[in-house]
């Protein structure tokens, strides 16, 4: 059974960073593009970052570009987030997702973490 295990989340305050990691089950798992989308409360999930199977193409949204950064060590089969300067706009539930191709559309990804709360204080 696939699992994709998030960790790393917490409160922080507004300017802060945190380090989320994702850690898969899949094998091989250097055969698949890695994302990660978050979701606020009331508001619909939506794509962060996205890194391709070899780690060397990346990209992002408009809202994170800059502050946050993808990356991936297919030796340890973990992803990470890192995320710098936060904002309490980035309030959310951060999931992990991979897929056979990188992409900015949910529906691209097979398989889902669980998700991890990154609450920013003001």
């Amino acid at each position: 059974q696939v699992q994709l295990v998030e960790s790393g989340g917490g409160l922080v305050q507004a300017g802060g960073s945190l380090r989320l990691a994702c850690a898969a089950s899949l094998r091989p798992f250097s055969t698949y593009a890695m994302g990660w989308f978050r979701q606020a409360p009331g508001k619909e999930r939506e794509f962060v970052a996205a890194i391709s199977w070899s780690g060397g193409v990346t990209h992002y949204a408009d809202s994170v570009k800059g502050r946050f950064t993808i990356s991936r060590d297919n030796a340890k089969n973990t992803v990470y987030l890192q995320m710098n300067s936060l904002k309490p706009e980035d309030t959310a539930i951060y999931y992990c997702a991979a897929g056979r191709a990188r992409s900015s559309w949910a529906e691209h990804y097979d398989y889902w973490g669980q998700g991890s709360q990154v609450t920013v204080s003001s």
